[in-house]
């Protein structure tokens, strides 16, 4: 069984027109939460949309027979599904369809955290992620991949960050619960 923390970027938010820029992943410990993988960045800008799809499914498990061997961990999933389901797709890949297998969620707790208001509950407002992603397809167009990078790397050191907190403390509140 893996989990893998799952995000990708985007010139836009309608898979129907944008594109996938990058896919990231990284192995997180099963039972800590905590990375132990290396973070895995496919970018569009070194070869092509469909070719870091196809990397994807080549070079990840999520393709395996067995459901559990790539569980997406991630923040608004859906986001995620609509994309690489929509892209691969349009290239006549295998379908990348991540919410018909197991996945965990951690965008649910970041609302039921901001007292169920979608509105707030951002990986930005509720971590130390300075900033949301609507740069990345200004950055893409002039050609600042690195900035892009950055971006993802800081994103992912406060999702894990995140996800770590929430194994360490998700159990002491089901005791509480339980009292």
């Amino acid at each position: 069984m893996g989990n893998y923390y799952l995000d990708i970027e985007t010139t836009g938010l309608d898979p129907d027109v944008d594109e996938i820029l990058t896919i990231q992943y990284q192995e997180l410990e099963r039972y800590t939460g905590e990375a132990i993988g290396p973070l895995v960045i496919l970018k569009a800008w070194e070869s092509s949309e469909k070719e870091i799809i196809e990397r994807f499914l080549r070079d990840s498990n999520f393709s395996d027979a067995y459901a559990f061997s790539f569980i997406s961990v991630g923040y608004n999933l859906v986001f995620e599904h609509n994309f690489l389901k929509a892209r691969s797709a349009k290239y006549g890949l295998p379908e990348i369809d991540i919410l018909n297998k197991p996945f965990i969620d951690l965008h649910t707790i970041g609302i039921m955290m901001n007292r169920g208001e979608f509105k707030g509950s951002g990986l930005d407002k509720i971590t130390g992620k300075d900033r949301d992603g609507m740069m990345v397809p200004v950055w893409n167009k002039v050609g600042d991949y690195d900035k892009i990078v950055e971006y993802i790397e800081m994103e992912t050191r406060e999702f894990v960050k995140f996800n770590v907190w929430l194994y360490k403390r998700m159990p002491e509140l089901l005791k509480e619960w339980m009292g």
